[in-house]
């Protein structure tokens, strides 16, 4: 049987999806490259209101365009829309963020008894990591590595601790496990992700993240290791250490903010205070002048006055980040900023995210001039044959063309940075 998945949503996501794609073919299925399709996997998100009913409306069209397929629908919108996808759309297995390893016998079931499946269990708080097995989800030589799964921090915006559950790590002998098995697939640089990367280790004896990220450097083979996002509080002594003399350790960590309001990051429930986030920044960047340093931001959270996003405005140029990641605050209902008061004016929000757009792209071109005319390092990732040229990534993710060259992907080349290679974010 033929089947396609679809992957809706983040870079974990796409990871399951992949993973789950893994485990059909090790069983005999037929991963599908046209129209001709018997099974149509759907793995949905929910971070915000516009990711639901994206969702929706995927579920529904790929229901039309295969009417004869069965279709599988699986992720976090699933989780905490059960009843209404049960009831409303109505596809033939139904689970959550949990049950994804059983998809191949539910199918099985399915095809036996052609009656529709629901499970979603009630609880996520209670799950427990779920492995999905070795894969291998890539862009080209940079392949993306799960190890862990849920959050715990409770942030009042945020639905996924009650969608993907509570912070648990998946085994560190698994993840070496799938980190050889990447390398010896050819890929130059792993990518760590999960929903809280810089939690894992917490619910396991006898290793931390850090310990972690020293044992994945020293694989032989690897060229490169990046860190998808980390909180301020899990970037200890000794991952900083590795950032400054572990070659195999990217130049660039992203650390959210989401606000440079002290009152806001309260009403925010963020475990940090500016003075210690400012702390450890500076910590940083003295340590490793040249990293990059990237953020998350969200606008018009719930009574965000004007003087409070002045307030972050400020606080962002003082962090001195060099990108900015913005998102308009989304209400999500079943958390408490759902039901906080003062909403923000739909149109607030887009004026405050324009403005910090325009600020990220001043900062991303202030902290790359400074690279103008050096020597550094690229990983090449692809080639443009009819541009004769080659795209790829210096370890502080800087994003350049390489004209008149065709380098090979997963080749590791010095150039001299000129104005013309870099690629505008």
């Amino acid at each position: 049987m033929k089947f396609k998945v679809y992957s809706l949503g983040c870079k974990v996501n796409s990871y399951e999806c992949s993973a789950l794609s893994s485990l059909l073919l090790s069983k005999g299925y037929i991963e599908s490259k046209d129209d001709d399709c018997d099974i149509i996997i759907i793995n949905t998100c929910s971070v915000t209101a516009t990711a639901d009913q994206k969702s929706r409306q995927h579920i529904r069209k790929m229901m039309k365009n295969y009417p004869n397929a069965l279709c599988v629908v699986m992720g976090c919108y699933s989780q905490g829309n059960m009843e209404y996808i049960s009831k409303e759309i109505n596809p033939q297995i139904l689970v959550g963020t949990s049950h994804r390893n059983e998809i191949p016998e539910l199918i099985d079931e399915y095809l036996k008894n052609k009656k529709p499946i629901v499970k979603v269990d009630a609880n996520p708080r209670e799950f427990k990591y779920e492995e999905l097995g070795v894969t291998s989800f890539s862009e080209n030589v940079r392949a993306y590595l799960k190890i862990q799964d849920g959050c715990d921090n409770f942030c009042t915006y945020c639905l996924i601790p009650y969608r993907r559950g509570k912070m648990r790590s998946r085994s560190k002998e698994n993840v070496i496990e799938e980190a050889k098995y990447l390398i010896g697939q050819g890929y130059q640089e792993i990518v760590l992700t999960g929903i809280h990367v810089g939690g894992y280790g917490r619910d396991l004896e006898d290793t931390s993240f850090s310990d972690l990220v020293d044992t994945l450097c020293n694989l032989d083979g690897l060229n490169s290791l990046r860190i998808s996002s980390i909180e301020e509080s899990e970037i200890d002594e000794h991952l900083i250490d590795l950032v400054v003399n572990n070659k195999v350790l990217a130049k660039h960590l992203h650390i959210p903010l989401q606000s440079g309001s002290e009152t806001v990051l309260k009403r925010m429930n963020r475990k940090y205070d500016k003075a210690q986030f400012l702390a450890k920044l500076q910590k940083i960047r003295k340590a490793c002048p040249d990293i990059a340093l990237t953020t998350d931001v969200i606008v018009g959270f719930p009574g965000e006055t004007d003087e409070e996003f002045d307030e972050t405005v400020a606080f962002i140029k003082e962090c001195d980040f060099n990108m900015l990641h913005v998102f308009p605050f989304s209400a999500r209902e079943g958390t408490a900023a759902y039901l906080m008061k003062n909403q923000v004016n739909p149109q607030v929000k887009k004026e405050r995210a324009r403005i910090l757009l325009d600020l990220s792209n001043e900062l991303w071109d202030k902290y790359v001039n400074q690279f103008i005319g050096k020597e550094v390092e690229v990983l090449i990732e692809e080639n443009i044959e009819q541009e004769n040229a080659s795209l790829g990534h210096t370890t502080n993710y800087i994003n350049v063309k390489i004209a008149n060259n065709m380098y090979k992907p997963g080749q590791k080349v010095v150039i001299n940075l000129q104005k013309s290679m870099i690629i505008s974010k």
